[in-house]
């Protein structure tokens, strides 16, 4: 994720460490509530070329089931299909199209998101957080990104209107990611 100036080391494939990784969404409830929740279950795999930053790639899945908001009746409405629909839509899947660095540190990744089977391009604000060994003598770097979609471009609909005005789940939902890798 380098420009002029490369970090050394970056070049190759890395596997997410889903135990050092987290993936993160927030929406608003009621309008002025922020609620959030993560999803535990990803795997997936960077390839990354310094050089020509057009080899480089992107591929995750999630596991819809593994959502958790702290709230066990709220995460099974949100994997029923009012929502995920987990039972018949077991993965959220991204694969990146381009990566443009903008800065030493920094990258727009574009890819594909795929919810409930619509998949939709998106982009994120990607920064390289740095690289290093771990305890076990492995080489792991670390990633942070961010993005926002419309819940409902992929199909997730189901809300609840206000009496007061507005409704109960925000269309916007707020993504964060931190990703830790290991050299494969």
């Amino acid at each position: 994720m380098t420009t002029s100036t490369q970090t050394p080391g970056l070049t190759g494939t890395w596997t997410i460490d889903p135990a050092h990784s987290l993936v993160e969404f927030s929406g608003k409830h009621m309008m002025f509530t922020t609620v959030k929740g993560r999803f535990r279950d990803l795997q997936g795999t960077i390839s990354l070329d310094e050089a020509d930053h057009a080899r480089s790639s992107v591929e995750v899945e999630i596991q819809t089931g593994s959502i958790d908001s702290g709230v066990d009746q709220r995460d099974g409405h949100l994997k029923s299909p009012d929502f995920l629909d987990a039972e018949n839509n077991p993965t959220i899947t991204f694969k990146t199209s381009r990566v443009l660095p903008i800065g030493v540190d920094r990258a727009r990744v574009f890819g594909d998101l795929t919810i409930r089977g619509t998949t939709r391009p998106i982009e994120l604000d990607v920064a390289y957080e740095g690289i290093g060994k771990n305890p076990w003598g492995k080489e792991v770097v670390g990633f942070s990104a961010r993005t926002e979609i419309n819940r409902k471009d992929y199909g997730l609909t189901w809300n609840v209107a206000l009496e007061a005005g507005g409704f109960l789940v925000s269309d916007q939902v707020k993504i964060n990611l931190e990703i830790q890798a290991v050299r494969a």
